[in-house]
């Protein structure tokens, strides 16, 4: 006989996926040491095998529970969506630890750099090129995603696929954009504070990218494979809502460290 359950709420089943992504983050941290110090990258590369295998296996859980099993309630939804927003929240203060250092070192150059911003040798980038180009594109893919959201709440999938597919394919875009921007940038991260906090904070952002990109990779898979209704699609509200972070957090990084800091 089936236990009966009184409660809204989900007890997740013992899983081993924390603990296997937690050492993926371990591996690839201390890999990634090994890798910058002593070109050693055999560790680095098990960590992200750990956390690419941790993805995959526990977004299908997750997406199990949701879609076949109906465990997420409405109190299930609303948890979940409040986590969204707090680990929103936790990368906003990320980047803003981000843009602290790059305002202390910029407003108050020191001496050991010339006392001028950007610093005495740095040749920054045209902010007016490669960025300026990546801004219009990632400020069209917040366009496309909120246009596959309306899609989905008005019962449009179709147009929904396709202008979700389009937020993919511009995010891929941005991803390579930036990459030739790094490859042809006529300063490297060693190149005084300016080129470690530029880099610092263009990578991490150029990860968060990329992080978003297959968080909508996987909410179209699943919206092709009829997982999304106008009532339940919160994975692609958290997608949505990470997305248009990404967004936001690109226009503060062209304004000042782009054009300003240029």
């Amino acid at each position: 006989m089936a236990e009966r359950v009184y409660h809204p709420y989900h007890l997740v089943d013992p899983s081993p996926w924390p603990l296997i992504g937690a050492c993926g983050a371990f591996f690839t941290t201390v890999g990634g040491v090994m890798y910058f110090h002593y070109s050693q990258s055999w560790l680095l590369g098990i960590g992200l095998v750990l956390i690419i295998v941790t993805m995959v296996v526990w977004w299908r859980d997750v997406i199990r529970e949701a879609t076949y099993q109906g465990c997420h309630t409405f109190i299930v939804r609303q948890g979940l969506k409040y986590g969204m927003l707090l680990f929103i929240v936790s990368e906003v203060c990320l980047f803003f630890s981000f843009f602290w250092a790059f305002f202390h070192s910029s407003l108050a150059p020191t001496i050991e750099i010339g006392g001028v911003w950007p610093p005495l040798g740095v040749n920054p980038l045209d902010p007016f090129s490669i960025p300026l180009l990546n801004t219009a594109i990632l400020l069209s893919s917040g366009a496309t995603v909120t246009w596959a959201h309306h899609g989905i709440i008005s019962g449009k999938r179709k147009e929904a696929i396709r202008s979700l597919a389009l937020t993919v394919i511009l995010g891929l875009i941005f991803t390579s954009l930036q990459g030739m921007e790094y490859y042809e940038a006529p300063f490297t991260i060693s190149d005084s504070v300016y080129g470690s906090t530029f880099f610092v904070t263009t990578g991490a952002h150029g990860g968060h990218v990329l992080i978003g990109s297959s968080f909508l990779l996987v909410c179209l898979y699943r919206l092709i494979n009829f997982q999304f209704t106008r009532h339940h699609h919160l994975g692609f509200e958290a997608a949505a809502w990470y997305w248009h972070f990404v967004d936001i957090v690109w226009l503060f990084l062209f304004i000042f460290m782009y054009w300003w800091g240029s």
